[in-house]
């Protein structure tokens, strides 16, 4: 589509449709960058931006006509509470504190989303299958449907609880002014050892995994790509296209880990379902049931053996180049605090009366100790 003369570019969003639009404008100088910026200042920012999102959500989440408000709901939740662990050392106390609040928050949403998924599985798997073969997985839609209204009702439950809500109004209370502790750490020095750290970590996790590796580690992965992916977002403006390019091989990468988990979580559920003699499903829906976890257990093992190959592209040179633009930012902002912190050449020679002329404090005059 082309856009008519002078209107705005579309805003940024990625596969699920998160804006990611960044929270705070650092462009300012020659070097597109704002040194003043503080962390604080984008992390204040970014809660207010997602804040925004959940409450813009939430209503069609209650509601339950469209999956993908739910989705949304829990994305923006997860980023919520990967923004309170980045910058925790420069927000408020408060805030800090309600990253428990968001874990339970997070929970009941997930029992409710990975429903959502797995019904959609089923419907997809079972939509070219013969009308006799739809009909033996009916059974097994229906119980899944039933699961699912009793996850929703704790969801909803958990969205209406008093913690749910004290938690909100810290948000709303801490994005609605920008105080808090150690507001002067500037983003241009914080924000790079923040993804040089989360980087670290998921690499750490990437070299632990084995063939027969858990799904426990491999969610582990997925969990640290997601944190770097969102550290790496948070300072896209600042980090320039080598962020762009490491965060289109980091969705690759977490598109498969996704499809991994998704296909564990809904094997581990057939399994049960199976196990279980109260569930009465008769013997044609349990054999498709085996047919469902065979093809679950294809998608793991596919993601498996591509995940080097993603991997690959998020570490080679994707990372190298952001890297080398994170150790530059770390110089410019050694440059800029030697240049704020040494006097003036002009003025270094100066006696005190002429310093005072020339706008610079007088150095206090040496006195003799009292005793």
């Amino acid at each position: 589509m082309k856009l008519p003369p002078n209107a705005p570019e579309p805003e940024p969003v990625d596969a699920g449709g998160t804006d990611l639009t960044p929270a705070v404008a650092l462009t300012d100088g020659a070097d597109g960058l704002d040194l003043t910026t503080s962390a604080r200042a984008v992390a204040i920012a970014e809660l207010r931006r997602l804040l925004a999102g959940w409450r813009r959500h939430e209503p069609g989440a209650r509601l339950g006509e469209d999956p993908e408000e739910l989705h949304q709901l829990r994305v923006t939740a997860r980023r919520i509470d990967a923004t309170l662990a980045l910058f925790k050392q420069q927000l408020p106390a408060a805030l800090v504190r309600a990253r428990k609040a968001t874990k339970a928050i997070l929970r009941s949403l997930g029992a409710a989303r990975d429903l959502d998924v797995q019904l959609s599985e089923l419907a997809h798997y079972c939509a070219h299958l013969p009308d006799e073969e739809r009909a033996a997985a009916e059974p097994l839609r229906a119980l899944l449907e039933s699961e699912r209204t009793r996850a929703r009702a704790r969801m909803i439950r958990s969205l209406d609880a008093e913690p749910t809500r004290r938690w909100l109004e810290t948000l709303g209370q801490a994005t609605s002014t920008e105080h808090g502790a150690n507001g002067a750490d500037r983003a241009m020095v914080v924000m790079p050892e923040r993804v040089r750290r989360r980087f670290r970590k998921l690499r750490k996790s990437v070299r632990k995994l084995r063939p027969k590796s858990s799904m426990e580690d491999y969610h582990l992965v997925r969990r640290r790509a997601k944190q770097l992916r969102y550290a790496t977002e948070c300072g896209a403006v600042m980090f320039g296209k080598p962020a762009d390019d490491l965060l289109k091989a980091l969705r690759r990468l977490q598109d498969k880990l996704g499809a991994h988990q998704d296909a564990c979580m809904a094997q581990q559920r057939l399994a049960t379902i199976a196990a279980d003699p109260a569930s009465g499903l008769p013997p044609t829906t349990l054999f498709l049931m085996g047919r469902l976890a065979e093809h679950y257990a294809g998608v793991t093992g596919d993601t498996r053996r591509t995940l080097t190959r993603s991997w690959r592209k998020v570490r080679g040179k994707r990372w190298r180049a952001l890297r080398a633009r994170l150790g530059e930012l770390h110089d410019n902002a050694e440059t800029a605090s030697d240049a704020l912190s040494a006097p003036s050449a002009a003025t270094a020679d100066l006696t005190p009366s002429e310093a005072t002329f020339s706008g610079q404090p007088p150095e206090p005059e040496a006195r003799s100790l009292k005793h």
